[in-house]
């Protein structure tokens, strides 16, 4: 059973008691049963029409939020597995971990905490909370309020990236794309949220993180610091065999390392270039160009995980779950993710086409959610509509439009944005 064993009463309980529905159901575990629902959900099925990095209708290739959240599903798993801990758990917290975000992906998160800052402010993983435990229906508790997906406390705090609330959240660092500084905070639970949050929450040690939400948070770095790299090159907009280090490197400090010296990143740069599948000659799209990316993909999902095992392993027994243990990150394999996400921030996320198309998404989501906020329940879906009828004051509607806005689409937020404006 993949040591359910080491997941006692507590970490299996449910906000709201669930037993099996059927005696002649195959049997499943909880954290079987949490995975299942999250495959389910709807919030899951549109993630494949979110912005990853570019958005997901501009090429077949690319990854978009449904896609990269299985590949973090699978870093995850395995990792949990080698570890010792529950795979399921690990497994549902990476496929949760993104269904927060809005359309437009973090731009369309910078417009909705900017408007939402007199409602509490808005951050992807606050809302993947609320998607979890409020918005997306599965369970209602005995007043007919809705619990979510009432998933189990260890997969819910699993899923939990920044477990504070915004008063606790450190002030922002780096700067955007087009240079601008970022203003979004991290956090994890809006004040409205806060009595689930305080439910699940119970047995943690401080604003720590659980080893599986841990697992999750690193699997999402690796995925994303290998996989974004990978759409650059294969939209010719990154070449690994030519890379202007001077430039990378300040687009490396103003994103994710700011006192990091040139010599440190070079140095770094060459230990991945001594990764024995890293491109020789520029990638030309062909049958052998692309088996050759993905051996590099692999390579370096293989060497980062490796790294982070063995260096967990060496600093504790275990077990390795919720609170008994904690995950090691080797400061050289931070590097070498920030090297990664770096060198794809300064080529693909600064490009000028890209940045001139997200001050266009900026200004659709600011108009949509002024629009929506002036017609009220008349222009919600019902789930929402309702939620403005039992909102107490113009904070609480607010927050109302912001969830309908943060559910949907790139495609269905340009969609809605046109029907409403030209009614």
């Amino acid at each position: 059973m993949d040591h359910l064993e080491l997941y006692d009463a507590a970490a299996r309980e449910r906000l709201v008691e669930e037993p099996p529905k059927r005696v002649d159901a195959p049997v499943r575990t909880p954290f079987e049963r949490d995975r299942a629902r999250l495959v389910h959900a709807a919030a899951s099925r549109r993630l494949a029409a979110k912005t990853q990095v570019v958005g997901p209708q501009s090429d077949d290739f690319v990854r978009n939020r449904l896609t990269h959240s299985l590949e973090v599903a699978q870093v995850a798993r395995d990792l949990s597995r080698a570890l010792g801990s529950q795979p399921d758990i690990a497994e549902t917290a990476a496929l949760a971990h993104d269904l927060g975000h809005p359309p437009f992906g973090h731009n369309g998160e910078r417009v909705l905490a900017e408007l939402g800052e007199s409602c509490g402010g808005f951050e992807g993983n606050a809302q993947t909370l609320r998607l979890l435990t409020r918005l997306e229906a599965k369970t209602v508790d005995a007043s007919g309020r809705s619990v979510g997906l009432n998933l189990t406390r260890a997969t819910l705090d699993a899923c939990t990236k920044y477990p504070w609330p915004r008063s606790a959240a450190d002030a922002p660092q780096g700067v955007h794309a087009d240079g601008s500084p970022r203003l979004v905070l991290k956090f994890g639970v809006y004040d409205d949220d806060r009595p689930v949050f305080d439910w699940m929450r119970q047995g943690a040690v401080g604003l720590r993180q659980c080893l599986e939400a841990q697992v999750m948070d690193l699997a999402d770095d690796v995925a994303y610091s290998v996989h974004d790299i990978e759409d650059g090159v294969v939209a010719q907009r990154v070449d690994l065999t030519v890379i202007d280090e001077a430039e990378v490197w300040e687009t490396v400090r103003d994103w994710y390392l700011p006192t990091a010296t040139d010599d440190v990143l070079s140095a770094t740069l060459a230990g991945l270039r001594g990764v024995g599948s890293w491109p020789e000659t520029p990638y030309d799209g062909s049958r052998r160009s692309l088996a050759a990316l993905k051996n590099l993909t692999s390579d370096l999902i293989g060497r980062f995980c490796g790294a982070v095992q063995h260096a967990t392993f060496a600093a504790s027994d275990g077990p390795f779950v919720r609170y008994a243990a904690d995950l090691v990150v080797p400061e050289q394999t931070r590097l070498e993710m920030a090297v990664l996400k770096g060198i794809a921030a300064h080529y693909v996320m600064r490009a000028d086409d890209r940045v001139a198309t997200m001050v266009r998404q900026r200004e659709l989501l600011a108009e949509l959610v002024a629009v929506l906020a002036h017609r009220g329940p008349d222009g919600l879906e019902r789930p929402f509509a309702d939620d403005w009828g039992a909102a107490a004051d113009d904070a609480a509607r607010l927050r109302v439009v912001i969830d309908q806005v943060a559910s949907l689409t790139d495609a269905s937020a340009y969609a809605w944005h046109h029907a409403l404006r030209s009614r």
